[in-house]
């Protein structure tokens, strides 16, 4: 069993666990993830890291509530226990295993969409610790959904906000404040590194394409087994078919055939829309629907 010893909501429907796993701190790399299970029967759940201490034996996870296992999740407070918590799995971010020295010499923009800020901490914290300076964008609908800004401040460069809605920071979406920082104000960047929804990731790729900025991408947003045996991540990049959890989770952002992995990800969405309502009606779940099989 691995004890939760921290859980707190960091805003609408997303969550911040730190979770005693010794093994798992010990090897985890920016870039990977873990398979999480509640009980024994439960769903498996694949989570990027977040952040690991290594000395203390814990490794972070932030979720959002999408589906019932997650729901449920939601609910777990601190002294309760995982039934397993497997990793690191999936493979490090390519800066890792490369020469800090050689790191220094480039200039690195991660974007941050959402629950992707989570992922983007341990990257942009790694590249501090050995001396090279990373800016961050992080974007969300509103201020409201801003998630560990004080955090990626002592991280990062320069950090900038982009809201929808102008509450907080640039008003707009991270492509048009990636647009303004680039074109308008003349900043150069080597790399950029982009993760959060599957649409936000693909706009801009689209956009740092034109800019010929070579852009990485996280899909873990498609994981479902973890594991490669389910084929939920299966994806196509350039000439050839990859799978998320094996392969990645991160790849050329501007090789990613986007349309066809947001189609398979919404094979999944309406099984997971069925649990939500049994979760949510319990024994008043009739199944009457005729589609969620509660009459089964």
């Amino acid at each position: 069993m691995y004890q939760i010893e921290k859980a707190v909501k960091l805003a609408d429907k997303i969550y911040l666990m730190v979770v005693k796993a010794p093994r798992v701190a010990a090897s985890c790399e920016p870039g990977e993830f873990v398979i999480v299970r509640m009980g024994e029967e439960g769903e498996r759940i694949p989570f990027t890291i977040c952040d690991y201490d290594r000395e203390a034996g814990t490794v972070t996870v932030v979720f959002q509530t999408v589906g019932a296992s997650t729901e449920k999740m939601s609910a777990l407070k601190a002294g309760d226990c995982f039934h397993d918590f497997v990793g690191p799995l999936g493979n490090p971010s390519e800066f890792v295993k490369e020469d800090p020295g050689a790191l220094r010499g480039r200039r690195y923009l991660f974007v941050a969409g959402g629950v992707g800020t989570a992922p983007v901490y341990p990257q942009v914290k790694w590249l501090k610790e050995h001396g090279v300076q990373a800016d961050v964008i992080i974007g969300a609908k509103t201020k409201d959904l801003l998630i560990l800004t004080e955090e990626m401040k002592e991280a990062a460069g320069t950090l900038y906000i982009a809201t929808d809605d102008g509450s907080a920071g640039y008003h707009g979406m991270v492509t048009g404040l990636i647009e303004d920082l680039v074109v308008r104000q003349g900043k150069h960047y080597d790399v950029c590194v982009a993760i959060g929804p599957m649409i936000m990731m693909k706009f801009v790729c689209l956009l740092t394409k034109k800019l010929a900025l070579p852009t990485i991408v996280s899909l873990n947003p498609i994981m479902v087994d973890g594991t490669g045996m389910c084929g939920a991540c299966r994806v196509t990049v350039g000439d050839q078919v990859k799978f998320a959890c094996v392969d990645g989770p991160e790849f050329d952002g501007h090789l990613v055939h986007f349309d066809e992995a947001m189609k398979r990800q919404q094979i999944y969405k309406t099984q997971e829309g069925r649990a939500m309502l049994r979760l949510k009606e319990g024994a008043t779940h009739h199944g009457g629907c005729g589609h969620c099989g509660g009459d089964e």
